[in-house]
């Protein structure tokens, strides 16, 4: 199916809660895979399904130790595990020197995961720069999704970012708007990325929301549903995956074809169910 690759560059904004919101509210099965050079800090932020602490030792590295013979799709669930509220995730690094030994795994991953026939998968790249290896995973995606605020300097480090970035993928840009100024904010930072660069796809947004991403790390349900942040991300969520190519057989997002602007946090609306958790998940193999 897709794979999609979330990234920011110097000082921006909370990828990794932005990967989880969107990953949490996914109109078809997908896995969060944290590919952070840097680091990442899932195993420490959110519990698995058992309500206990993720396994550190299980995720990206244990991963990178199976595949130096060679990395193939059907690998990857084997080291994933399962947030409490139903999402699979592939935890990351969890300091940087441990990227030290995996330059070689990006590409690789990156062609594993574009080739995952079950799910989609949303790979958390973290910022930007650092790590020039981690490009060979981003050329592999069929989607490069960049966030920003809409502060000038913010905006100013995402145009010299998107004209770095690798040809070939599709690439778009997501702004962490205040609720308070969400639509002009969003239009603001389409005007001066359109005007910069004829390779942007589309420009979306995701509310601002520290309680919605606090509800985030929690159990998930009722109140989490209801903020700004997942409102917004289940619009974002359609956007993104109807760019994407989906299995034969698996149904796309209503709307696919081209989702119109979101009417901003004040107007969206919770799925019908009223349920935070993500869709059923594809089974692993050897469970």
């Amino acid at each position: 199916m897709g794979l999609i690759a979330l990234a920011a560059d110097k000082g921006a904004p909370g990828v990794t809660t932005a990967a989880t919101a969107l990953g949490a509210v996914w109109p078809r099965p997908v896995l969060v895979a944290e590919c952070d050079p840097a680091g990442g800090d899932l195993v420490y932020r959110l519990p698995g399904e058992d309500g206990r602490m993720l396994d550190p030792d299980r995720g990206l590295l244990s991963l990178g130790a199976t595949a130096r013979r060679g990395l193939h799709p059907e690998q990857i669930f084997a080291h994933t595990q399962r947030l409490v509220g139903g999402l699979d995730v592939l935890t990351g690094l969890t300091h940087a020197e441990q990227a030290t030994g995996l330059a070689w795994l990006w590409g690789p991953l990156g062609r594993a995961f574009a080739a995952l026939p079950q799910a989609d998968v949303l790979a958390d790249c973290g910022r930007l720069g650092g790590h020039p290896q981690i490009n060979d995973l981003i050329a592999e995606a069929d989607l490069v999704v960049l966030f920003t605020r809409a502060s000038l300097d913010h905006v100013a480090h995402l145009r010299e970012r998107l004209a770095l970035l690798p040809r070939g993928p599709e690439r778009g840009v997501v702004v962490i708007a205040d609720p308070r100024s969400y639509r002009p904010s969003i239009d603001e930072v389409r005007r001066i990325v359109t005007a910069a660069s004829d390779r942007v796809a589309f420009v979306g947004g995701l509310a601002h929301d520290p309680k919605g991403a606090e509800l985030l790390r929690g159990q998930w349900g009722g109140r989490l549903d209801r903020s700004l942040l997942i409102r917004t991300a289940r619009e974002l969520a359609g956007r993104l995956a109807a760019r994407v190519p989906a299995a034969p057989g698996t149904a796309a997002p209503a709307g696919a074809a081209e989702p119109a602007e979101p009417a901003g946090p004040q107007t969206a609306r919770p799925a019908a169910d009223g349920a935070a958790v993500p869709r059923p998940r594809p089974a692993r193999e050897g469970r």
